[in-house]
């Protein structure tokens, strides 16, 4: 390939980029793949284009679902220590939006997306899709949020539309659970997230106990994802005894954070927190904390994000 023609298709790919790491980030879960696949794809696009470069936005796809498919497959594979959850990525405090035209393939989509753009990548969601083999990912992603038709989505996956149908009824069926719960990040939930996660945290530097277990639901699960880097808790802990009992410990182990920023992260706000450095090296300096809401707007779930990978994609306050 020429230098000019090298040019011409590395300015056209960059127009995908967008679509396709957003793409890439809701296949994998994780930012630092998603930069990866997309640079991979890419590459691949300058080495082995298709024939013609109006095709160059459906054959991006096609090659960047089977990266993130076969990155999957590779994560799956592998043993990761303790609970494994999403990278935070950075989405501001907008409200929930509809797909814009840009993450739409060509064709125009159909009307049966479900998903909006800022739902598809928030924790509940992200999570949820860890229940689906890969190619129903792929499919359900293509048809639900970025609105493909059949045929565009069989012709990325080099699937029959017959498959594609198949796959994405057992895709729904196996999202059924969260589907019965979704709870869309608006701007009420983000104010009364905000104010649980604040009271939370304010509760847990003064030690107020009491006021920090009135705070969390009944079920109340707690995930810290540390992969083995840092140290955190190897399994969920469940009920508000066992998750006080976890946070008071490490409260007196490490101390108060020594500086907190409120940011919106996957839709939610979040605490991203710098912590001071301590003698074992296996103790975490930089993190991310989260929580969600239930239904009797009680903390159901809390989330602590430790490992440096899941990390590079957000803003950690510098110590105060």
């Amino acid at each position: 390939m020429t230098d000019q023609a090298h040019g011409v298709w590395a300015e056209a790919a960059r127009e995908h980029e967008r679509y396709l790491w957003g793409l890439c980030y809701r296949m994998t879960g994780v930012a630092a793949d998603a930069d990866e696949l997309v640079q991979e794809t890419f590459a691949r696009a300058l080495t082995s284009p298709p024939r013609r470069q109006e095709d160059l936005r459906p054959w991006l796809t096609r090659v960047a679902v089977n990266l993130s498919r076969d990155a999957l497959r590779r994560r799956r594979r592998e043993a990761y220590v303790g609970p494994w959850l999403p990278s935070p990525l950075e989405t501001g405090e907008e409200e929930e939006v509809a797909p814009s035209a840009e993450a739409r393939l060509p064709g125009g989509g159909s009307t049966e997306g479900r998903y909006e753009l800022l739902e598809s990548v928030s924790y509940a969601f992200l999570l949820a899709l860890e229940a689906l083999t890969p190619k129903q990912r792929a499919v359900l992603l293509l048809r639900d949020v970025f609105d493909s038709t059949v045929r565009e989505v069989a012709d990325a996956l080099d699937m029959s539309e017959v498959h594609v149908k198949v796959v994405h009824h057992r895709a729904r069926a196996a999202m059924a659970a969260y589907n019965g719960a979704r709870c869309l990040p608006t701007k009420e939930l983000q104010e009364r997230t905000r104010v649980a996660l604040e009271s939370f945290l304010g509760a847990l530097v003064t030690r107020d106990v009491a006021a920090a277990e009135a705070l969390l639901a009944d079920d109340v699960r707690a995930l810290s994802d540390g992969g083995g880097e840092v140290r955190a808790a190897q399994v969920p802990l469940v009920g508000p005894r066992q998750v006080m009992q976890f946070l008071t410990r490490l409260m007196v182990l490490r101390g108060p954070p020594l500086s907190v920023e409120l940011q919106g992260l996957n839709g939610l706000p979040a605490l991203a927190m710098t912590f001071a450095p301590d003698k074992d090296p296996m103790h975490a300096t930089r993190g991310v904390f989260r929580v969600e809401l239930g239904a009797d707007g009680r903390i159901a779930h809390i989330h602590a994000v430790l490992t440096t990978r899941k990390l590079a994609g957000v803003r950690i306050p510098p110590p105060a």
